[in-house]
């Protein structure tokens, strides 16, 4: 069956981007709508039902447009208000869970590294995932503060201390897996493996959440066979957000302004 209703992502800010361009890439025939919760970013500093309020709405918004399935492209949102989402939308729902489970496997060493927001590497979900999946290795949760932001804003000087900062601390730790846990953290691929060097693996869960929504269309029969166009929306400033995902993306992105 022909399905050419969109897919609906959201994120506090520009990270999710990353996954977007993921399941692009597998689905090059989906159309897209994606939210950017600007206005109240970080989602770091906010409680569990701030965050279950935010995305509640959040979700009615994208409902409106249609969309046939979600994917909380956030660390931070799907912590804290997966399941309540989940339990409140009669929707294909698919969460950003940070890549523990094969980090475990790849690790030589037994040392793995975490780059996450604070709220996550404080998470009582990120904590689950490190007892089912991490038995007998050790792991550095580290709570990359002020790195979301400088992705926010492509702050190029911010961006280079930070990452020599927290690059330095998985070194000194001695980590040979690095798993990128915050959604923005994807784009900085490159220069973190630049800092570690060539014998330490750094993952994330991109290209899982983007195998996890095609199984799901797959499986519902909503694949669609034909592209449309996508639509970006934020809360925040629409010419800020356009001027960085239209970096990010290597493509010029209009977007609008959404009320949540």
């Amino acid at each position: 069956m022909q399905d050419k209703r969109p897919i609906g992502l959201f994120d506090s800010g520009v990270g999710g981007l990353s996954v977007l361009l993921e399941i692009a890439k597998i689905l090059p025939n989906e159309n897209f709508i994606f939210l950017a919760d600007q206005l109240n970013v970080p989602y770091g500093g906010k409680t569990k039902r701030e965050l279950e309020d935010l995305t509640e709405r959040i979700t009615y918004f994208l409902m409106k447009k249609k969309i046939k399935a979600l994917v909380v492209a956030c660390n931070t949102a799907t912590c804290y208000a997966l399941d309540y989402l989940r339990f409140n939308f009669d929707i294909p729902i698919v969460g950003v869970v940070p890549a523990v489970k094969p980090s475990a496997k790849l690790t030589k060493t037994g040392k793995i590294a975490i780059m996450s927001t604070p709220a996550t590497a404080k998470s009582a979900y990120l904590a689950s995932l490190i007892v089912e999946f991490g038995k007998h290795k050790n792991f550095l949760k580290l709570g990359c503060d002020g790195l979301e932001d400088a992705v926010e804003t492509l702050d190029t000087n911010a961006l280079e201390k930070l990452l020599d900062k927290y690059c330095a601390q998985i070194k000194k730790f001695g980590a040979d897996v690095v798993i990128l846990g915050c959604t923005h953290f994807p784009f900085l691929k490159e220069d973190i493996k630049k800092r570690l060097g060539p014998n330490v693996k750094v993952i994330d869960s991109g290209q899982a959440i983007a195998r996890r929504v095609k199984y799901l269309l797959k499986r519902k029969d909503i694949l669609s066979s034909s592209k449309d166009s996508d639509l970006f929306f934020t809360t925040g400033d629409e010419k800020e957000f356009s001027r960085v995902a239209s970096q990010l993306l290597e493509s010029i992105i209009k977007s609008q302004k959404a009320e949540i």
